[in-house]
């Protein structure tokens, strides 16, 4: 199935008005945000877990990013409470679940094939620095290499936000409200995506914003292998 699957276009998704879809494990739904593919795709997916619900084992061909948002993901790796960030690159395996229930924004088959770097960030436990020259922001790196720029940033309420996208850009609020100069509002859990080229201007609420965001990496845009 394709979803949103138009790299050219402009996308913005309230992830609280789409509906659950039910994955082939029970107990486990989502809500897809873009997706190339079926069971095997390049997709961007809000995945919830119920109580005592698991994935079969399965390994990354290509590779899965995500950053827990409720509740504690668990896998045989570790417990990981909301606000951890995790890439397992192509070739690592796991079995994820959830004792408990959570609910993750996760990213699948977007890696370099040769990527071979894990990483797991409990961000509640990271500090964040200015941004320079950008008054009211601050930064957490999360990831960056050749393909691509990943971190969290913190805009403080009102302020003015101007962010140029000539290879493309991710954004997925985490927490607060922030409206753009296209009549767009995000609140909680809305994903936009720019496409190359793009730019967002925007202004951050009375609350100021918590935004996951990703750049440069919509050059490179393929489906799995069937």
């Amino acid at each position: 199935m394709n979803c949103n699957s138009d790299f050219d276009q402009r996308v913005l998704v309230h992830s609280d008005e789409l509906e659950w879809v039910s994955s082939p494990m029970k107990g486990v739904d989502r809500r897809m945000l873009d997706r190339i593919g079926d069971e095997v795709a390049r997709a961007t997916t809000i995945v919830r877990y119920a109580a005592d619900s698991h994935f079969s084992p399965h390994t990354h061909g290509g590779g899965e990013e995500f950053i827990v948002l409720d509740g504690v993901f668990q896998d045989e790796h570790g417990d990981f409470p909301a606000g951890s960030y995790i890439r397992n690159p192509p070739t690592t395996s796991h079995t994820p679940g959830s004792d408990d229930g959570c609910t993750i924004f996760v990213k699948l088959w977007q890696f370099d094939p040769d990527d071979r770097t894990p990483v797991k960030i409990d961000t509640n436990k990271m500090g964040t620095v200015p941004a320079a020259n950008r008054e009211g922001v601050s930064v957490m790196p999360l990831f960056e290499d050749d393909r691509e720029t990943v971190q969290l940033e913190t805009w403080a309420p009102g302020t003015d936000i101007q962010i140029d996208a000539p290879e493309g850009a991710e954004f997925f609020l985490l927490e607060g409200d922030f409206s753009t100069d296209k009549n767009e509002a995000l609140r909680q859990f809305s994903w936009l995506r720019l496409p190359k080229g793009d730019h967002l201007t925007a202004k951050a609420g009375a609350n100021g914003a918590k935004v996951w965001m990703k750049t440069r990496h919509l050059r490179f845009v393929e489906a799995p292998a069937a």
